[in-house]
């Protein structure tokens, strides 16, 4: 049989399903053989906790507790076997705003599926969601500056760079030490619901315009339902880590100068996290919230803390190279407008514009008409030269 005339097989990009746990899995596994990769290494543990608990989650779907509602992962199947896959997340409340968390190919296929038509198996899965996820007005990622091929497929879809992240690692020496000084911080206060204003405009403040732009925040991202404080609960549970946060408030001026989260592990497995935002103005702050959150940690098994930075906070990162932390990723921000103008597949000179215009034009030459006064100006004339006569001859 003549294999020209078999019908080629198309690609074919949707939604994860059950059946793909396992081949992904064994994909996820297989790239972090070759080189590791932190979000690569959480996509397979959740992808794993997903297959443990797969009756509950999709009971959950009945339930207004969205417990899988982060799991937005497609893929892309050819000759019925995964070719690659893309994950994708919202970033802000009101979905305005993506994250494109990671894209992951198969490169142990043929070339000949790696390339279908004029385009990659990356940008494919790309341009899906753009088209999939109609909410979004901008997308976002961070892709590590070494990955020269990843950063390539994402300047080829339209994303440009936006800040360079810096990743630091305070090790548990060094967290030691911070814990025995007093941070003498007398207006720290948790944060609730009540305080997603002043978390808000210090979010605001905080940040570059370009940036407060394009993250899209308000007031409902500072805030936390019900179904999501049930969901975190969970998660906290099944991941044996517990979140604290707190803020430090300005009585003068009624605003929250400094605000810190913390991701606690409790059984050792990975180093916490933490997320920093201070106010520009109070950058004196540094010191003292780091210390006070090494305080925090001493109470949990000896760990080291996760900490980001980015090019437009030099004060943070001069304060975190003088603590003599590590740093140990650079990541560079990137984002993607939907309104992201394309090539044109004419250029302007070919299109023949005179005879286009040649369609605008009158008919016939304009004849010039003569200008009449209008009502309006011929009685207003007449009133003034009425009113400057009787001025001139009043008589005394």
């Amino acid at each position: 049989m003549n294999t020209s005339t078999l019908p080629k097989s198309s690609l074919k990009i949707r939604g994860i399903q059950y059946r793909d746990l396992n081949p992904i899995s064994a994909l996820i596994q297989q790239s972090l053989s070759i080189q590791f990769n932190t979000r690569q290494a959480i996509l397979l543990e959740k992808i794993q906790k997903y297959q443990s608990f797969y009756g509950l989650l999709q009971l959950s779907k009945l339930l207004p507790i969205p417990l899988s509602g982060d799991f937005y992962i497609y893929v892309a199947e050819k000759d019925e076997q995964i070719q690659g896959l893309i994950q994708i997340a919202p970033f802000n409340h009101n979905r305005s705003t993506w994250k494109v968390e990671q894209v992951l190919i198969n490169y142990n296929t043929s070339i000949s599926h790696l390339l279908i038509g004029n385009r990659s198996i990356g940008s494919q899965l790309l341009r899906h969601c753009f088209e999939k996820i109609w909410e979004a007005r901008t997308w976002i990622l961070e892709v590590n500056i070494n990955e020269k091929n990843t950063l390539g497929l994402y300047r080829e879809n339209g994303f440009q760079p936006l800040a360079q992240m810096t990743y630091w690692l305070c090790q548990p020496e060094i967290l030691e030490k911070l814990a025995q000084k007093e941070p003498n911080l007398p207006n720290l206060l948790p944060v609730s619901n009540a305080d997603a204003k002043l978390l808000y405009q210090l979010d605001c403040v905080s940040m570059p315009p370009m940036l407060r732009q394009i993250f899209d925040r308000h007031l409902e991202d500072f805030k936390v339902g019900f179904g999501s404080f049930i969901c975190q609960k969970i998660q906290a549970w099944l991941n044996h880590t517990e979140e604290i946060s707190a803020y430090v408030f300005e009585p003068q001026r009624k605003a929250a100068i400094g605000y810190f989260k913390l991701y606690l592990c409790k059984n050792g497995t990975k180093p916490h996290e933490a997320i920093l935002t201070v106010h520009p103005a109070y950058t004196w702050l540094y010191p003292k919230l780091i210390s006070q959150m090494a305080t925090v940690i001493q109470t949990l098994p000896p760990q080291s803390l996760l900490v980001s930075s980015s090019d437009y906070q030099p004060e943070r990162e001069e304060y975190l190279e003088k603590l003599g932390a590590e740093r140990i990723n650079q990541n560079l921000l990137m984002s993607r407008s939907v309104w992201h103008k394309l090539r044109e597949a004419k250029p302007l000179e070919s299109l023949n514009l005179p005879e286009v215009l040649n369609g605008l034009k009158p008919v016939h030459n304009p004849i010039p008409t003569p200008w009449i006064k209008s009502w309006l100006e011929s009685t207003y004339n007449s009133s003034s030269s009425t009113n400057h006569h009787d001025v001139n001859h009043h008589p005394e």
